[in-house]
């Protein structure tokens, strides 16, 4: 993990358009100690940090790496949404665009989707009004999947997997959009519908 640095400090100052004294006063410390953290003579104390980010008006991820995120997907299309998974803890995050986010102290990347194999296909039947998704995948303590999803142009449907059910789903069928499976050993698999 990387510590902010005097660069990304000055930078985000100058964008909130703040002095040294203004940034200072809002964290309660002097300005010349705001000038030694953007001179490369000190670095904040990690207690500063989270106030920090706030009065720089990003993210501790975003200070930290000194990359902030711009949101770009001004429609929301949820076809061109991402998921997120935590390796920690398992969390699992879908936004409608790309975005910056962090868990267990870790920042999570988007997950690309890979080609689909043999135990990553995903087998779809048509039963009464749903997708019936099945896959013949192992379901086990160390090897399963965490999740099914569909997601259509209007809603995202999200099942959680745990080890030992069966790797199958059935989401509501309304119209055309993409399955997702997810493998905690081999990642994200897709397949439209």
């Amino acid at each position: 993990m990387s510590y902010v640095t005097a660069d990304v400090i000055r930078s985000l100052r100058e964008k909130k358009r703040f002095t040294q004294r203004q940034l200072a006063e809002r964290l309660s410390i002097s300005d010349k100690t705001v000038s030694k953290w953007e001179t490369g003579r000190g670095l904040p104390d990690i207690s500063l940090i989270a106030p920090l980010a706030g009065a720089l008006g990003v993210s501790v991820a975003e200070l930290l790496s000194g990359e902030c995120a711009v949101n770009r997907n001004r429609s929301g299309n949820l076809l061109r949404g991402h998921f997120y998974v935590c390796p920690v803890c398992g969390n699992v995050l879908w936004s409608m665009g790309e975005g910056s986010y962090s868990c267990c102290g870790i920042r999570l990347p988007a997950l690309e989707t890979e080609e689909p194999d043999g135990a990553h296909d995903m087998r779809v039947e048509a039963v009464e009004n749903d997708w019936y998704v099945t896959l013949a995948h192992p379901m086990e303590r160390e090897h399963y999947l965490s999740f099914l999803a569909f997601v259509a142009d209007n809603r995202v449907h999200l099942l959680k997997l745990y080890p030992e059910q069966a790797a199958e789903a059935r989401f509501p069928m309304e119209g055309s959009g993409v399955l997702y499976a997810y493998c905690n050993r081999h990642g994200l698999f897709s397949r439209r519908v």
